[in-house]
């Protein structure tokens, strides 16, 4: 750890502090218990040390949206009671190198990529955790302006039925990101309704990824079963780091 690491720490635990509070009070509005609500550490652009410093604050599920970086840092964490969630846009080509370190994969979008995944997986130990994200970028029009990529809503259904057949594969449920220039509320409104499709043919796909720092409140309102929070915890990023 770097000299800085205790101030490093201390304001990580203030931030953390903060964040798990917000996500009391958002339960408490929605009737709902806090501990059905999983944070996601999304440390891209962030050093391993923030990570090691997150998990000794007793955070245990981290995100990241770049392989090469992702790669990176769990090899220099090298902790394996950690859950790392892969939550970017993946190439098919990154399937299998992906799949070497993530428990999870977020942004599951098209069967092509469902079936590099599958292969990728057949050298796993544990089956891979696979989230269809959902495009919300128009509530009126799916797959319109302010997408922030996904699978419109009405083709979720085929994408889930492909991965629920993968050998080596998990259905865990559905993600999206909230829409620009939209309420918030409003697209994870129709997230639920997607999300409660997916359940009614495949119960145990019960996960909601939604909610970022600026609306998780909302994803929390709507049903998020998981919130990926970067900024409220580790700060503005800086991409020259």
């Amino acid at each position: 750890m770097s000299p800085g690491s205790d101030e490093r720490r201390a304001q990580l635990a203030a931030n953390l502090a903060a964040v798990r509070a917000q996500i009391e009070r958002a339960c408490e509005r929605a009737g709902r218990s806090p501990e059905d609500v999983t944070l996601i550490a999304v440390t891209k652009t962030f050093p391993a040390d923030d990570v090691r410093l997150l998990a000794e604050l007793g955070v245990r599920d981290f995100g990241e949206n770049r392989h090469q970086e992702a790669k990176d840092k769990v090899a220099a964490v090298a902790d394996p009671t950690l859950t790392w969630h892969f939550v970017g846009q993946l190439q098919a080509n990154k399937a299998r190198a992906v799949a070497e370190y993530a428990a999870v994969v977020h942004s599951v979008d098209r069967v092509r990529l469902v079936t590099a995944l599958r292969r990728a997986a057949a050298a796993r130990e544990h089956p891979l955790r696979c989230l269809v994200q959902v495009d919300l970028g128009d509530v009126e029009h799916p797959g319109g302006a302010g997408g922030r990529g996904g699978v419109p809503p009405d083709q979720v259904a085929e994408v889930a039925d492909a991965v629920a057949a993968a050998p080596g594969l998990v259905l865990g449920g559905v993600m999206a990101v909230a829409p620009l220039g939209a309420p918030p509320g409003q697209a994870f409104a129709r997230l639920a309704e997607t999300a409660a499709e997916v359940r009614e043919k495949y119960p145990e796909a019960t996960w909601v990824s939604a909610g970022m720092s600026a609306d998780l409140e909302d994803a929390i309102a709507h049903g998020a079963t998981h919130v990926r929070l970067g900024r409220r915890l580790l700060g503005e990023r800086g991409y020259d780091r």
